[in-house]
């Protein structure tokens, strides 16, 4: 079984969470929620409508990268800003990029990836917002709904989650 570590944070776009969890889980892949501790946290809609309390299974300080194949980076415009300014986060995702295990991001996502300058001379897609972001980390940003570049897949926002689940699923070899 497959077993997927999702980071996620106060301001998390929900759906962008739910749906890909509900996409593995159905496909038979174990989702975990790891976020800055462990509890609940707020998500959101549209950015800024809060939504539900999403339940973090793991504190980022408890959680080991050796104990999961893929991770899933969900948006958001809060979530990710805070995940990349933590140190724990930092070297969670650096453990995921050493071992060349599978990583997909959505939306704001990607801003986690940026932080472990690993997207030098990788084809990416993400909210547009950042894409300068992505850019100036050394990406060459596309706009379309699904993106994969070695270990990684992309996309741009909850329009695509339905292509982002098949192609998650794919990446991450589930069922």
């Amino acid at each position: 079984m497959v077993k997927v570590a999702a980071l996620a944070t106060d301001g998390l776009e929900e759906i962008e969470l739910t749906s890909p969890q509900e996409a593995l889980e159905k496909a038979g892949a174990t989702v975990t929620v790891i976020s800055l501790k462990a509890g609940e946290f707020q998500a959101v809609n549209k950015d800024i409508y809060p939504s539900r309390k999403i339940k973090a299974e793991l504190s980022i300080a408890d959680a080991k990268a050796s104990d999961f194949d893929a991770l899933l980076l969900p948006g958001g415009l809060a979530s990710p800003d805070s995940l990349r300014m933590n140190r724990d986060v930092v070297a969670f995702v650096k453990e995921f990029v050493k071992a060349n295990k599978p990583i997909a991001a959505i939306c704001h996502g990607a801003q986690v990836l940026i932080e472990v300058n690993e997207l030098r001379g990788r084809t990416v897609t993400s909210w547009p917002a950042i894409k300068t972001d992505l850019e100036n980390a050394g990406a060459s940003w596309v706009d379309t709904e699904v993106v994969t570049d070695g270990p990684y897949v992309f996309s741009r926002c909850p329009d695509d989650l339905p292509a982002f689940n098949k192609a998650i699923i794919k990446h991450f070899k589930v069922g």
